[in-house]
């Protein structure tokens, strides 16, 4: 742990930028009353109390634009003009009033996510709310730098800007929107703790951080609590019935402390940092993980009052309290607009780089669409909500056949532009297309999305060139769905049919453009329990005249949790077997892993999710598109056309049948066989 400072009664601000810097640092300057309400001058700093000129009259909002602004820093100016910006700008305001924040800033493993897994194309600029501005600047200079210098990243230092002015004398637009999107939610919040005792005048309120979401998922009550000591928890505690245990840290994991103080009957466990140390994020270690508690847990610092009370005898009582704060955390991307940051699951600046590497992947995504192609708009922000989903029939594009490329361009928003009115817990979108009422492939899959938990962000590009014989006709109609019962969402959808290089050496005398031109409906998915392999049979073909290449081609997610944690968190198999000799195997092997998805952030996965969006799953991750699976299989089958070829689908769970006690899990899978020419 990084050491703490002897005062920390300040906010600070982590702001992600690209800036100009000059040099000069002169004391901070205050901006007198007149000059804070009306500025004379349209190039100076400071800030007029009426809007500005790219916030609507109700204040600042995500999407609006972000006006130019200039702060001083201990080497120069940093200045902020739209237009100029070649990365991401985060803001992230810091109060030793937030136990949260405190473990941020105090976590080794926290400051070194920050250093190593910031991006390139980020800045950062800290910015202190307290009149010790200058002193939390050069500290917060030498906690990172030490950190870099550690691990061996010093070039991270050139982003790295501080600022000696205190935010209320910054005279620009930053505080207002700290202010006007001021926050409640975990990462945001004050959450104290209340001690009272009889002869006390005043109760005696202090931080506190409340033990991981997905550890111990039970709140505190709105009760008042006897406060009982119980030493270092290590061992159960008599007489607790109904009270919080007053423990010290040390001597055994938190888990342990927990546990016995629930089977001593605690309402809750409050743990006290030793003097010098500070707050820490609780949690469980690997197999502790799977044993359930029921009782909320926090940790504090020790209070000499209240160590004292109890230490009498003198009965003390607690009781916990959220008192809502300024906005710690929001953002400038790279087009210049403010963002939200999303929510953090627990202290660490991990939140911070993964919100930075999905701004550079849209960075990317955008300069993708701007790629030659026939755009198809097909949902322009239409509510998808209920049995009937959003629903468009449109015109096909002249000249269709010229295409081999079809990609499925697919946003998601919210009701309003803030994370909070978005849809609570992730949902499957499916698409589906018909182009023949009367066909066999009306209504088959297109493409499929795993909403974002509570964040109205999230944008992805999935190719699905393979399934363009399903586009045969002059008009489709495209049905866009989340199970009927989950909140609206917007949908916005454009198909995107380009030319792209597919080719393949076929005789051995050169490349062949190759188109796919037949597609063959393989297997769908189902319950996953014991008679799940037994409704799979195999499935005799013979090869369409003309064919040169052969392509399986599949969608698959795993969903649910059963006592084994299927489908959603355990590893599951998924096999087509030709021919009774080539088995394809595709295996979810980051399944139920702890970070599995935050791997995935750069490709798309939304970040800051609410919820454990963190954990990978079985072929999916919240906020992202599911990627086809697809395997060449053209030299596992006789292309002779002569004889018939086979194909059998079989899934499993660690290598065996699937076999849950209870409450099984479900696949739902699309898989075809594609034949090109």
């Amino acid at each position: 742990m990084a050491p703490l400072r002897s005062k920390f009664s300040m906010f600070w601000m982590l702001v992600v930028l690209t800036a100009h810097v000059t040099a000069g640092i002169g004391k901070p300057k205050l901006i007198g009353d007149e000059e804070a309400c009306v500025s004379s001058n349209n190039n100076d700093n400071t800030l007029s109390l009426r809007a500005t000129k790219s916030f609507g009259v109700g204040g600042p909002e995500p999407g609006d634009i972000a006006d130019a602004f200039t702060v001083r820093t201990l080497d120069g100016e940093f200045r902020y003009k739209p237009g100029v910006l070649r990365g991401p700008l985060i803001i992230h305001a810091f109060t030793n009033k937030s136990g949260f924040l405190e473990c941020l800033w105090s976590s080794e493993s926290s400051l070194s996510s920050l250093v190593q897994d910031l991006p390139d194309s980020t800045q950062v600029l800290f910015l202190s709310l307290d009149d010790s501005a200058v002193t939390d600047a050069l500290w917060m200079r030498d906690q990172l730098h030490r950190v870099a210098v550690q691990s061996g990243k010093k070039e991270v230092l050139s982003r790295l800007h501080f600022s000696p002015v205190p935010v209320f004398a910054l005279g620009n637009w930053i505080p207002m929107v700290l202010y006007y999107w001021g926050c409640v939610s975990r990462n945001c919040v004050l959450a104290q703790v209340a001690f009272t005792s009889e002869g006390w005048h005043m109760p005696i309120i202090i931080k506190r951080l409340d033990a991981r979401y997905d550890w111990l998922s039970t709140r505190w009550g709105q009760a008042s609590y006897q406060l009982i000591d119980s030493g270092d928890g290590c061992d159960p505690s008599p007489s607790l019935a109904g009270a919080v245990a007053w423990v010290s840290e040390g001597n055994c994991s938190y888990f342990t402390k927990v546990e016995n103080m629930a089977k001593s009957n605690a309402s809750g466990v409050l743990v006290y940092a030793l003097p010098g140390n500070p707050i820490q994020d609780m949690n469980c270690v690997d197999d502790e993980c799977n044993t359930t508690l029921s009782i909320p847990a926090a940790m504090v610092h020790l209070e000499p009052s209240v160590a004292q009370a109890l230490e009498s005898g003198q009965p003390v009582y607690v009781s916990f309290q959220n008192t809502p704060s300024p906005y710690f955390f929001f953002s400038i991307d790279q087009q210049g607009l403010l963002a939200e940051m999303g929510w953090f699951l627990y202290p660490s600046f991990s939140f911070v780089a993964w919100q930075a590497q999905w701004f550079d992947f849209y960075t990317d995504l955008q300069n993708k669409l701007q790629n030659p192609a026939k755009v198809v708009t097909v949902f322009d922000k239409v509510q998808m909500h209920g049995e009937k989903g959003a629903v468009a029939t449109v015109d096909m594009p002249a000249g269709l056949s010229d295409f081999n490329v079809l990609e499925l361009d697919a946003a998601l928003s919210c009701p309003s532009k803030r994370d909070g009115s978005c849809a609570h817990w992730d949902h499957t979108v499916q698409l589906f297309v018909c182009c023949d009422p009367l066909g066999p492939y009306c209504n088959t899959e297109l493409g499929r999305w795993i909403t974002a938990f509570r964040r109205g962000t999230g944008r992805w590009l999935t190719d699905v060139s393979p399934l363009l014989p399903l586009l045969d006709a002059n008009k489709c109609t495209f049905t866009m769905k989340t199970p009927p019962w989950a909140m609206p969402w917007f949908t916005s959808l454009n198909l995107r049919f380009s030319i792209g290089n597919q080719t393949v050496n076929v005789t051995g005398d050169g490349d062949e453009e190759l188109r796919s031109f037949r597609v063959m409906s393989l297997y769908s998915g189902g319950t996953f329990d014991k008679n799940y392999n037994k409704r799979y049979q195999p499935i005799k073909f013979s090869m369409p005249a003309s064919t040169k290449k052969v392509e399986l081609f599949a969608v698959i997610t795993a969903h649910g949790y059963d006592d084994n944690h299927c489908g959603e968190f355990c590893v599951t198999s998924h096999h087509f077997l030709l021919n009774n000799v080539f088995n394809n195997t595709l295996i979810f092997d980051s399944a139920g892993t702890p970070l599995g998805c935050t791997t995935r952030v750069k490709e798309g996965a939304v970040p800051n999710e609410h919820g454990t969006w963190l954990y990978g799953r079985a072929g999916w991750c919240d906020g992202l598109q599911v990627n086809p699976w697809r395997v060449d299989v053209t030299k596992q089958l006789d292309m002779s056309g002569s004889e018939s070829n086979t194909v059998l689908y079989f899934g499993l769970f660690e290598g065996k049948d699937p076999n849950p006690a209870k409450d099984p899990g479900y696949i739902i899978m699309s898989s075809f066989l594609v034949f090109y020419k």
